[in-house]
C-alpha cells in the first residue's frame, strides 16, 4: 500500500483536531492551572503544533502572537477567547492537512533544514506534547463538571454515544 505511514500519521492527526476542538468547546478558559488560566494552557498546545509539527525552523507566528504568549512562564496582559483558539486550531488544521499532503513515506525520513530529527520525528513529539496539555486541560473540565469530555480513537468515535461533548 503506497504512502500506509502518511495515511496512518493524517489519521491519528484528524482524531487529534476532533478532540482539540472537543476539549475548546468543554474547558473553562479561565481556570487557574499551575498559576496561569486554561486558555493560555491552549494557546502553548497549539502554538508548539503550529510550530514544531513541520518544521520550527521556518516558522512565523500567527498575526495576533505577541512575545511571551505561548510561554506557561510568563503571565500575559494580551488574552485569547475560546473563539479565537478555535480559529487558530482551524487554520492549523489546515496547514497541517496541505503538508501532510505533500509527504510520502521516504519523505518521513528526512531531516528537514535546520532541524536535528527527521520529519517523523517532529510529527511524533507533537502528538506527544500535544496529548500531555489535552489531558492536563480535559483534566480541569473533569474536576469542574464530573463529566468526561468526548475523546475519539482513529475511527472518529469513542464507542459511546455520538451525541452531545461529553461521555
Amino acid at each position: 500500500m503506497k504512502n500506509q505511514l502518511v495515511n496512518a500519521i493524517k489519521l491519528n492527526t484528524e482524531a487529534l483536531f476532533t478532540n482539540a476542538d472537543i476539549m475548546l468547546k468543554t474547558c473553562d478558559m479561565n481556570f487557574i492551572l499551575c498559576g496561569m488560566p486554561i486558555w493560555k494552557h491552549a494557546y502553548h498546545m497549539l502554538h508548539s503544533l503550529d510550530q514544531w509539527f513541520i518544521n520550527p525552523k521556518e516558522y512565523t507566528h500567527p498575526d495576533f502572537h505577541v512575545p511571551g504568549l505561548n510561554s506557561l512562564d510568563e503571565e500575559s496582559e494580551k488574552t485569547l477567547s475560546k473563539e479565537e483558539l478555535l480559529q487558530y486550531l482551524e487554520n492549523i488544521k489546515t496547514k497541517i492537512g496541505d503538508y501532510l499532503d505533500t509527504l510520502s513515506d521516504d519523505m518521513l525520513y528526512v531531516v528537514p533544514t535546520g532541524c536535528k530529527t527527521n520529519r517523523l520525528g517532529l510529527i511524533l513529539s507533537q502528538f506527544r506534547h500535544f496529548y500531555a496539555h489535552l489531558g492536563n486541560i480535559n483534566a480541569t473540565t473533569i474536576i469542574e463538571t464530573n463529566q468526561w469530555p468526548r475523546v475519539v480513537g482513529i475511527t472518529g468515535k469513542s464507542g459511546k454515544s455520538t451525541e452531545g461533548l461529553y461521555e
